[in-house]
């Protein structure tokens, strides 16, 4: 099962299109800390998913904390140069919609 890791808020219902496709989801409300990373379980994930790139010096924690977790930025705003080296996928809302971000990033993966 894919392990992900949400920080950030989700109008889109970004978490439950990944759930439906089978991954385990657990949302960070409020700034995604070091200590919320890690009581979020950011050492076990395989994605840390963020939608608010104020928030975008999560992304260097979360790396830190697990380099092996997969950084997946879905926003309207433009990734920071400071994370665009840490961050493997960066997608636009209004190109991309949650069931196809969904299938791209846990389709086929669910039963793992």
């Amino acid at each position: 099962m894919t392990r992900v890791v949400l920080a950030g808020p989700d109008p889109d219902g970004l978490g439950a299109a990944l759930e439906a496709e089978g991954a385990d989801v657990t949302h960070i409300e409020g700034l995604p800390t070091g200590p919320v990373l890690d009581d979020a379980g950011i050492a076990d994930a395989d994605i840390f998913l963020l939608t608010d790139l104020a928030e975008a010096t999560a992304i260097p924690v979360a790396k830190d904390r697990n380099p092996d977790v997969r950084v997946v930025v879905y926003s309207h705003d433009s990734l920071p140069d400071f994370v665009s080296g840490q961050t493997d996928l960066a997608m636009d809302p209004d190109l991309f919609g949650v069931e196809m971000v969904a299938e791209e990033l846990v389709g086929g993966n669910g039963d793992d």
